[in-house]
C-alpha cells in the first residue's frame, strides 16, 4: 500500500534517520560522500543520474527512495514526460511489480508538484 503522503514520508524518514546519522556518523558520512560522487556532473548530468536512481527505486520497490528522488527531480527541473519515460524503462525491466511502484511514483510526482496546503 503506498504512503498517503510522499512529502510526509520523506520528512519522517529524514527525522527517523537523524539519530542514526549521529550515532553512526562514519557510515553516514561515507554514504553521503558516495552519493555526492555518484551524482556529480560528469558524462551524465545530475538530472540524468536522478532519473536512473528513480528507475532503480521503482524496480527495488522502495517508497521512500521514490519520494526522495522524485523531489530531487522536480528541484532539478525534470519534466513529467522525462519522469514517465523513466518509469517506462523501470516497468520494462521489472514487470508488474515495478508497474505498481510506478503508480506510487506518479502519486509522488503529483504530491511534490502540488502547492503546500494552506496553514
Amino acid at each position: 500500500m503506498p504512503p498517503s503522503s510522499f512529502p510526509e514520508l520523506t520528512q519522517q524518514t529524514s527525522r527517523q534517520l537523524a539519530p542514526y546519522r549521529t550515532t553512526q556518523s562514519a557510515t553516514m558520512q561515507g554514504f553521503s560522500a558516495m552519493a555526492a560522487g555518484a551524482l556529480a556532473d560528469g558524462a551524465l548530468g545530475q538530472k540524468q543520474k536522478e532519473l536512473i536512481a528513480l528507475g532503480i527505486s521503482v524496480s527495488q520497490r522502495c517508497s521512500a527512495c521514490i519520494g526522495f528522488h522524485t523531489k530531487a527531480l522536480q528541484r532539478l527541473g525534470a519534466t513529467r514526460a522525462e519522469f514517465e519515460e523513466t518509469l517506462n524503462v523501470a516497468v520494462y525491466m521489472g514487470g508488474r511489480p515495478s508497474l505498481m511502484y510506478a503508480a506510487e511514483a506518479l502519486q509522488a510526482w503529483e504530491q511534490f508538484a502540488a502547492p503546500p496546503p494552506a496553514a
